[in-house]
């Protein structure tokens, strides 16, 4: 996910193998912009290329994807890009991949969390890509990111991530808390510092996420879940008594063994109204 693997060449395939030392290989959204070869990128998608990038925008077409991979690729290389690999969850039409990455800042190495959100068809190629993380790591401030979707009433979370958003909606501290498991965490959009686990460090989170009057509910507008984890898309609309204009993003929760969330992993560049965050 998201990359073809047997559109690739032999040598490219070796170094996955080598990489990832499992028999069924797959193709990262970074690992294959790294690979060098682009064509193999163009073919991964069913009709002409269809990327939404929070930087820029709406990619589409092979003319415009082809100068954005180079722009990508001069980018991590000038960077001294590392990839972490997080999770990686691909259903029957779609998938999601999250990773870490490392980069070379100003002040020095940054980390800068990725969530990458595919649509494909029947036959494994890709229909649309969207990208998401947080500008904070690189420049100190968040940037508003329009919506990608739009908000889909049919898009339905089960079990525990439903409890999450209704207590999320609400403001309900002691509600959210309850979704967790005992050493179950929160990652803000910045990663790094912004990570908080166990009762006492949830707490004081959300309890900083609701001391603007209220909840936050989402705009949900589309679901990935294989039981184990869930990707859940949407827009931000309303945080606490504040009206903000619509801004996308992608969260998401992973299930631990005791059926509550081990861990809440947020993708968006929302600026708080809190002062604070």
């Amino acid at each position: 996910m998201p990359w073809l693997p047997e559109l690739f060449s032999a040598p490219a395939l070796e170094q996955f193998e080598e990489k990832q030392q499992r028999e069924v290989v797959t193709v990262g959204y970074f690992e294959g912009l790294l690979s060098g070869e682009l064509d193999p990128l163009i073919e991964s998608f069913a009709g002409e290329p269809q990327l939404h990038h929070p930087v820029r925008g709406r990619i589409k077409g092979a003319r415009a994807f082809e100068a954005f991979v180079g722009e990508e690729v001069e980018r991590m290389t000038r960077r001294n890009l590392a990839v972490r690999d997080v999770a990686r969850v691909v259903t029957k039409r779609r998938g999601f991949e999250e990773v870490v990455l490392g980069l070379d800042g100003k002040a020095g190495r940054i980390e800068l969390p990725h969530a990458m959100v595919a649509d494909h068809d029947a036959d494994g190629r890709l229909e649309e890509l969207r990208i998401y993380f947080s500008r904070w790591p690189m420049r100190s401030r968040h940037v508003n990111r329009p919506p990608v979707l739009q908000p889909d009433p049919e898009v339905q979370v089960a079990d525990v991530v439903g409890e999450y958003q209704r207590a999320l909606a609400a403001g309900d501290l002691e509600a959210i808390l309850a979704t967790f498991e005992a050493d179950g965490y929160a990652r803000e959009p910045a990663g790094g510092e912004y990570f908080h686990r166990g009762r006492d460090g949830l707490r004081s989170f959300y309890e900083l996420l609701f001391s603007s009057g209220g909840g936050i509910p989402l705009e949900h507008c589309a679901a990935i879940d294989d039981g184990r984890a869930c990707a859940l898309e949407y827009n931000v609309v309303r945080w606490g008594a504040s009206e903000l204009p619509p801004q996308a993003g992608v969260a998401v929760y992973e299930r631990g063994p005791g059926g509550k969330l081990a861990a809440a992993r947020i993708y968006d560049d929302v600026d708080p109204p809190l002062g604070s965050l």
